[in-house]
């Protein structure tokens, strides 16, 4: 059973950032960190939690590195952790959920990301420091949940039978633009799109969570217990929306095609859709 909600505020934070057990992990780079940070906040940059693979991004490491990189934080398996990043761009904001989607991929059950991110905290004129934080390591060893993250052969055999989500832009959706990481335009057939940065205000916070369980009730339906599959460029807006669905929403059965439209168009034998609903 949670003991943090997954959506935390600038405010509960500031609050609770002393309480023994409670791990803020600032995933930007070090040299981000240095320049000034939440006080009390820990450095584990977003390169430790994915990584280049086999010509892929964004691709999850070797379960022994995770689970290296949650024990040089500080975290536990019972730690209530809290995901702290920049809010400059969609994809900033994506990098959150990714990394807190990870952490309950090993067994961390209590994660929740900073609603607004450091730029709100700045903007609240929060407490900061430059000091580094230097957390007590621990051996962490969790439990890998394996059905969150899935293959393209998985994919193949769903198409048609499960819900396929493509989570980029309408734009790359349709073909009209190709995104930079795919080898072609367009995308998989059989799939909807439910574009992640409906889910973010301008402002770099979440939207009221009525509107974001509208966005995904029309879209997916109903029914929270069916396999959805989420895709995107890379592996960001999807995993994104499968933060949300799983941890905000109470859908039980989203999961990330993590090799995403990157891996997908590279196979030129891989069927693509264009300028269609199919």
């Amino acid at each position: 059973m949670r003991t943090i909600t997954p959506l935390v505020t600038t405010k509960w934070l500031a609050e609770n950032i002393t309480r023994p057990g409670l791990v803020a992990i600032d995933i930007r780079n070090s040299d981000e960190y240095k320049d000034g940070h939440i006080a009390g906040a820990v450095n584990s940059p977003f390169s430790s939690w994915a990584i280049e693979k086999n010509g892929l991004l964004l691709e999850l490491p070797e379960a022994d590195e995770l689970f290296n990189a949650i024990g040089a934080a500080g975290i536990k398996s019972d730690s209530r952790v809290v995901v702290v990043n920049k809010t400059d761009t969609p994809f900033d904001l994506a990098d959150a959920p990714r990394v807190a989607y990870t952490l309950l991929y090993t067994g961390v059950k209590n994660v929740a990301v900073l609603d607004g991110g450091y730029n709100k905290w700045l903007k609240e004129k929060r407490a900061v420091s430059d000091k580094p934080v230097t957390p007590e390591k621990v051996a962490y060893k969790g439990k890998i949940n394996e059905e969150m993250f899935i293959t393209k052969t998985y994919v193949e055999k769903k198409l048609g039978k499960s819900i396929i989500v493509d989570a980029r832009t309408p734009d790359e959706f349709f073909g009209v633009i190709q995104n930079p990481f795919s080898q072609k335009a367009g995308h998989i057939p059989t799939a909807t799109c439910l574009p992640t940065p409906w889910i973010w205000t301008e402002e770099g916070t979440y939207k009221n969570i009525e509107e974001i369980k509208a966005m995904a009730s029309g879209v997916l339906g109903r029914d929270k217990s069916r396999e959805i599959i989420f895709y995107c460029g890379v592996g960001g807006y999807g995993s994104t929306w499968c933060f949300v669905l799983r941890e905000m929403l109470g859908y039980t059965n989203a999961k990330l095609y993590n090799g995403a439209a990157q891996e997908w168009t590279a196979d030129p034998e891989a069927p693509v859709a264009r300028y269609c609903w199919d």
